[in-house]
């Protein structure tokens, strides 16, 4: 069952830029061309998004392909399928890369069992909160947030997984 979407650098050194063309083109079997422009919070890197279109999970193969360059500030989106959950994953140098289910509108949903575990967890209100706030991928949000809003009016380009 295809699905979609949306693939955010929004910083890369000048260098990597074209290695991360190569990485997505890999994961959708197509050459891709990017639209790059300079990104305002960090003027010395670049920035591009693209939309995509593809089987399930090729997100997760997206966001894979490039966390391989530890310095590259991106997200990933796929939209929920029949029955799959969407997904949301984000990367930010020195923390990682995040994964979160997404419902229909983007919002991260933690799984009733989940909760009850960060719940069973918790030793007290402080680090239920924290705990709760890292699950939902707030640390990530929190640091890629001045990059968002530095992308609007960048163009989007399209990209369809071949095979």
């Amino acid at each position: 069952m295809p699905t979609r979407g949306v693939i955010y650098v929004h910083s890369t050194p000048l260098a990597v830029s074209s290695h991360v063309e190569w990485a997505i083109a890999r994961v959708l079997g197509t050459p891709v061309r990017l639209e790059w422009s300079v990104q305002p919070v960090e003027p010395s890197a670049r920035r591009a998004q693209c939309s995509w279109t593809g089987a399930t999970g090729t997100g997760g193969e997206l966001a894979a392909a490039l966390r391989q360059w530890p310095m590259i500030r991106f997200e990933v989106t796929e939209e929920p399928s029949p029955g799959v959950d969407g997904e949301r994953f984000m990367h930010v140098p020195g923390r990682g890369l995040f994964r979160g289910s997404t419902s229909a509108n983007g919002d991260i949903v933690l799984s009733e069992d989940r909760l009850r575990a960060l719940v069973a967890g918790a030793r007290g209100y402080d680090t239920l909160a924290h705990t709760l706030e890292k699950a939902l991928g707030a640390p990530w949000d929190a640091e890629l947030e001045p990059y968002r809003h530095a992308a609007d009016g960048v163009p989007l380009t399209l990209l369809t997984r071949v095979g």
